[in-house]
């Protein structure tokens, strides 16, 4: 009877303390969704208030490296510059999560332009629908561009992004890649901006439509009150379960302890 006793206890034990990792561990990843929500709403507002801004002027070269992607991305700027002969890159896209118009697959145009004091940077020209990713469709569409001489430009800071073993490899013989990853783009294709950022313009927009820049909104989803929700309700379910099997642990216990006695 003792050793029946104390394997009942180890057993009660043991699983009193499985419960309790789970338990704890449920309420960590909600009061991390809830963590997420609270920096998710922050970006939000930091982002609507920057695409609402007025464009102020670009930042001039020697200030380019103290800007940084939590304090600058998207803050709208406007400069004069002129498209340079460089090679451009295709970026290929299969919809935007910040601008409305682009739900189709289609292709980017990332290249060079020269400010007025020599210096270089990139600019993402716009969209172009081009499902086929036809570098004979998309050479036409920039060649437009080089031929618009120096114009006034507004748009957008953004920071490269990194490849990565999950996107596709680029295809450099088509000067197409799938990730804006400027500097492996700089090197493959020679240009020589030094800055560390590229613009995602918003203005001029060519006649011909093509490629076409465009404003961009804050479209990113918030939905971890609903995930916190879940992770909170999953640790209350598994609490409630080990609560209801303790209970008939005991009960049953002293169910034979009183049969025990009776005998």
């Amino acid at each position: 009877m003792i050793v029946q006793r104390l394997a009942s206890a180890r057993g009660i034990a043991g699983l009193a303390l499985i419960a309790l990792v789970m338990v704890a561990t449920l309420l960590a990843l909600g009061a991390w969704q809830l963590q997420r929500r609270v920096a998710k709403q922050a970006l939000i507002a930091a982002l609507t208030e920057r695409l609402a801004a007025a464009p102020m002027p670009l930042p001039p070269p020697s200030d380019w490296a103290d800007l940084s992607p939590a304090r600058d991305e998207f803050r709208r700027v406007t400069f004069t510059a002129r498209f340079t002969d460089a090679p451009d890159a295709m970026i290929y896209s299969a919809g935007s999560a910040i601008r409305a118009d682009v739900t189709a697959p289609g292709t980017f145009s990332l290249l060079p332009v020269q400010l007025r004091d020599g210096s270089e940077l990139v600019v993402n020209a716009g969209f172009l629908a081009n499902p086929a990713i036809d570098r004979a469709v998309q050479d036409r569409a920039v060649q437009r561009l080089r031929g618009a001489g120096a114009v006034q430009m507004v748009g957008y800071l953004r920071f490269p992004e990194r490849s990565t073993l999950l996107i596709a490899a680029p295809d450099p013989a088509k000067r197409l890649w799938f990730a804006r990853d400027l500097a492996a783009i700089a090197a493959a294709l020679g240009w020589d901006s030094a800055a560390p950022f590229y613009i995602d313009l918003e203005a001029p927009q060519l006649a011909s439509g093509a490629p076409k820049p465009g404003p961009l909104t804050v479209r990113l989803r918030d939905q971890h009150l609903q995930y916190a929700i879940t992770w909170f309700g999953l640790a209350a379910a598994v609490s409630l379960a080990f609560a209801a099997w303790l209970y008939g642990q005991l009960r049953d216990r002293r169910s034979i302890k009183r049969r025990s006695v009776s005998l």
